[in-house]
């Protein structure tokens, strides 16, 4: 039987990870093994003690002793795992993990290397703030610039590879800088990626929103370094 290693940064979403937890494992995949992999990132509110009233759901579940990024937590997940397929999953509630067999399907039918979720490929991300879309548009494109893939979704969270392909990959960034800097190292490892589209329930800074124009900013920079 395949295996699907979900690996979940947390920092700071006690009001949001015991119910993603609950989507996830609430999901049905035909013939594949769930195994749910939480990096806490030296969380400050109480996400750990609602990650240890919870361990006996979760396969795997480690503990930064600082934090360090949304980068540095993916990459301690996938040394971490041990499925076929790795899908990344944030800990707040924008993305549903009901999507899940829709993205995995061309990486079982060997379609391609790698599965990006689309969020501009469906009218809900219309709803999501405009900065934010706008931003992600920008960057997308000039991502697509370095690395001739053709995306319309490089920021998108809801990323899934096999394991053989991302495990090859040294990845360096520890924040956001990781989503220009994984597709560049795709690209230049030659992976097949493809797009499918996606449902996205954004939700703002006042609901815990982490990302800022330094990420953006640090983003630009990470497209030219790592082209």
């Amino acid at each position: 039987m395949k295996k699907l290693s979900i690996v979940i940064p947390c920092y700071n979403e006690e009001k949001n990870i015991e119910e993603i937890l609950n989507k996830v494992i609430s999901v049905k995949l035909e013939d594949i093994e769930k195994e749910i992999i939480v990096i806490d990132d030296c969380s400050k509110d109480n996400s750990r003690k609602i990650l240890e009233s919870n361990k006996n759901k979760i396969q795997k579940i480690l503990y930064h002793k600082q934090n360090m990024g949304k980068g540095a937590a993916l990459r301690t997940g996938f040394e971490n795992a041990t499925g076929d397929y790795i899908i990344i999953q944030d800990a707040d509630l924008e993305y549903n993990p009901t999507e899940y067999e829709k993205l995995l399907q061309p990486l079982i039918n060997n379609e391609c290397d790698v599965v990006y979720g689309s969020r501009f490929k469906n009218k809900s991300y219309d709803k999501g703030y405009f900065a934010n879309r706008l931003a992600n548009k920008v960057l997308t494109k000039i991502s697509n610039i370095f690395t001739h893939y053709e995306l319309t979704d490089m920021e998108t969270c809801y990323k899934v590879f096999k394991s053989e392909i991302i495990k090859k990959i040294d990845l360096r960034e520890n924040r956001f800088g990781f989503e220009p800097e994984i597709t560049a190292k795709l690209a230049k490892a030659k992976a097949k990626l493809i797009e499918v589209s996606i449902e996205y329930n954004p939700r703002s800074k006042n609901e815990g929103k982490k990302i800022g124009i330094k990420d953006g900013i640090r983003a630009i920079y990470c497209i030219l370094k790592y082209r």
